[in-house]
C-alpha cells in the first residue's frame, strides 16, 4: 500500500470506487495539481506494453490539461510485478524518457491514447513492444540473434 503524500487509489472490482476515483482525479486536475498515472492500470507480467484504460484520457479531455508521457524502460527486469522488492540493481538498466507534452484541446480520448502509445513505442526497446506491433521478420531476427552470436564467437 502507498503511504505518504496524496494518492488516488482505485478498487478495480468496485464500480463506485472507479467513479469516485475519476471524480477525485477531475477535482485535482481542475485545481491545477498534476496527476501521475499509468495508462495500463497495472503492471505488466512480462514487461511488454499493455492496452490502456480510458479513464485517464477522459479526465484529460474533460479538464483540457496536457498529457506528458513518461516512458519507463526495463522496470520489470529490476522489479517484476510479483515482487515486493527489487530482484537486481537498476544501474545501467532502468531508463526514463520524458516526452513532449500532448495538448488535449479538440482531441478525443482515442486520439490521445494513440498519441501516448505512439510516444511510448518510439522509445521502448523492441522486447517491450506488444507482439502485434513487432513485424514478424524482426521477431524471427530477435529469436536467431543468440544463435548468430554463438556462431560469431
Amino acid at each position: 500500500q502507498l503511504s505518504g503524500g496524496e494518492h488516488i487509489l482505485i478498487d478495480r472490482d468496485d464500480r463506485k470506487s472507479q467513479l469516485r476515483t475519476f471524480k477525485e482525479t477531475i477535482g485535482w486536475l481542475k485545481k491545477g495539481v498534476p496527476i501521475m498515472a499509468f495508462p495500463e492500470g497495472q503492471r505488466s507480467k512480462d514487461g511488454t506494453l499493455m492496452d490502456f484504460k480510458g479513464g485517464l484520457f477522459l479526465a484529460a479531455v474533460k479538464t483540457n490539461v496536457p498529457i506528458v508521457p513518461i516512458t519507463l524502460h526495463h522496470t520489470h527486469a529490476v522489479m517484476p510485478s510479483n515482487s515486493l522488492f527489487p530482484v537486481q540493481s537498476g544501474a545501467g538498466k532502468l531508463h526514463v524518457h520524458i516526452h513532449d507534452a500532448i495538448e488535449t484541446e479538440g482531441k478525443s480520448e482515442e486520439e490521445l491514447a494513440a498519441s501516448v502509445r505512439s510516444a511510448f513505442l518510439k522509445t521502448l526497446p523492441l522486447e517491450q513492444h506488444p507482439l502485434e506491433t513487432i513485424p514478424t521478420a524482426e521477431i524471427v531476427d530477435q529469436a536467431k540473434k543468440p544463435e548468430m552470436e554463438k556462431i560469431l564467437s
